[in-house]
């Protein structure tokens, strides 16, 4: 299974980055978990400097906005 991540440490916008992650995942029926990290110190190895970000396969596709489901999908 692949794996989503969203960097965070809880404010409103890295909310709505999971729930748009999920939304994409469940939308496009893909094989990927949907998980937080909220330590800032993991945050830190991504090298993400502002939150909330989107880390795919241990790749950060975005940082600093929460993307919207359709752009999600698309990175996908």
């Amino acid at each position: 299974m692949k794996e989503i991540k969203i960097l965070g440490t809880g404010c409103p916008k890295c909310a709505k980055l999971a729930a748009n992650a999920q939304e994409a995942v469940d939308a496009l029926q893909a094989d990927y978990a949907v998980g937080k990290v909220t330590d800032i110190n993991e945050i830190m190895k991504y090298g993400v400097m502002v939150t909330p970000a989107l880390v795919v396969d241990g790749e950060v596709k975005s940082a600093g906005k929460a993307l919207s489901t359709e752009e999600i999908k698309a990175l996908l």
